[in-house]
C-alpha cells in the first residue's frame, strides 16, 4: 500500500545511498522545479514511532537535494510500506534503466539488486519454486534463469554487457570506486574492466594515485606500473620509492592524512 501526501523535509532520514547525490545535478533539477514545479514525488518509507515517527528515504535523493537547495520546508512524497532490504530494491528498480547513469554505478545497481533478491527471496536458478512471483517486474516468470538476459533486454544491451557490468560491481575495490566516481572513468566501460581485473593492493594504490593525477587514469596506472616486482630487489626499491614520492608531492592534507592512517602512522602527520 502506498499513501501520497507532502511531508516536512526536516523529518526525512537519507540512508547511504548506492548512487552518491551529485550536487551539479540536484541544481540542474532545482532549476526546473522552479520553472515546472516537482513533477515527481520522492519515495519514503514510515520510520517505526518507536523511533521517533519520520521518514526514510527510499528513492529520490537528487529530487530531495534540490527541494533543500531552494529551502523548501516540505516535499511531495508518496510513504510505501517497505522493510529496509524491499526499500533497496525500489531504489535500484527507479534508477536502474536511467540513462544518465554511469557505467559502474549501473554495475553496482545490477548486481546489488540481485544480491538483494536472492537475501530476501532466495537464489535465482532453474527450476528452483516460489521464487518467481514479486521480482518488481525485473525478471519475468519464464526467465527466472536468465538474469542477465532479462536486464539486457530492459536496458537495451546485450548479455555479454550485463554480465560485464556483474564483473565490475563484484571485482572493483571500494576505494578505486570512491577515486573513480565523478570522473570519466566512471563511464568507461573498457577502463573499469581493466581497473577490476587488478590485484586489490594495485587497485588501492591507482586509487590514491588517481586522486592525485586528477582522475588521469594513464598517469595513475603508471605508478602503479612502476611499483610492480621487478627481477632485482634494488630497482624496485628505486622504482618503488620514485613513485611513492611522486604521488606524495601531488596529494592534498587529507589523503595524505588517509594514507598515514591506513599504515598505522597517524602520529606521524
Amino acid at each position: 500500500m502506498a499513501v501520497s501526501k507532502s511531508i516536512p523535509i526536516a523529518k526525512i532520514h537519507v540512508p547511504e545511498r548506492l548512487r552518491a547525490v551529485e550536487e551539479d545535478h540536484a541544481l540542474a533539477i532545482s532549476a526546473a522545479i522552479v520553472e515546472h514545479g516537482l513533477l515527481n514525488p520522492v519515495t519514503v518509507r514510515a520510520t517505526p514511532a518507536a523511533k521517533g515517527g519520520a521518514y526514510t528515504l527510499v528513492a529520490g535523493a537528487h529530487r530531495l537535494r534540490a527541494m533543500e537547495l531552494l529551502e523548501e520546508a516540505e516535499i511531495d512524497a508518496v510513504v510505501v510500506d517497505a522493510d529496509q532490504e524491499e526499500a533497496v530494491l525500489l531504489e535500484i528498480t527507479e534508477n536502474l534503466f536511467r540513462n544518465e547513469l554511469s557505467v559502474m554505478d549501473r554495475a553496482i545497481f545490477v548486481q546489488t539488486y540481485r544480491d538483494v533478491w536472492e537475501s530476501k527471496f532466495g537464489k535465482v536458478e532453474p527450476g528452483r519454486p516460489g521464487n518467481s512471483a514479486n521480482l518488481a517486474e525485473l525478471i519475468s516468470q519464464e526467465e527466472q534463469a536468465g538474469f542477465s538476459a532479462n536486464v539486457a533486454d530492459r536496458m537495451g544491451l546485450s548479455k555479454r554487457a550485463v554480465e560485464r557490468l556483474g564483473q565490475i560491481s563484484r571485482r572493483l575495490h571500494s576505494d578505486l570506486r570512491a577515486a573513480v566516481r565523478g570522473t570519466p572513468v566512471a563511464d568507461n566501460q573498457a577502463a573499469l574492466l581493466k581497473l577490476a581485473k587488478m590485484e586489490p593492493q594495485d587497485q588501492r594504490r591507482a586509487a590514491i594515485a588517481l586522486r592525485a593525477e586528477g582522475g588521469d587514469l594513464k598517469k595513475a596506472l603508471g605508478h602503479v606500473k612502476a611499483v610492480q616486482p621487478s627481477e632485482k630487489p634494488e630497482v624496485k626499491r628505486d622504482a618503488m620509492l620514485k613513485a611513492l614520492l611522486e604521488i606524495w608531492s601531488k596529494c592534498d592534507e587529507a589523503t595524505r592524512k588517509s594514507f598515514l592512517a591506513e599504515i598505522g602512522q597517524e602520529d606521524a602527520a
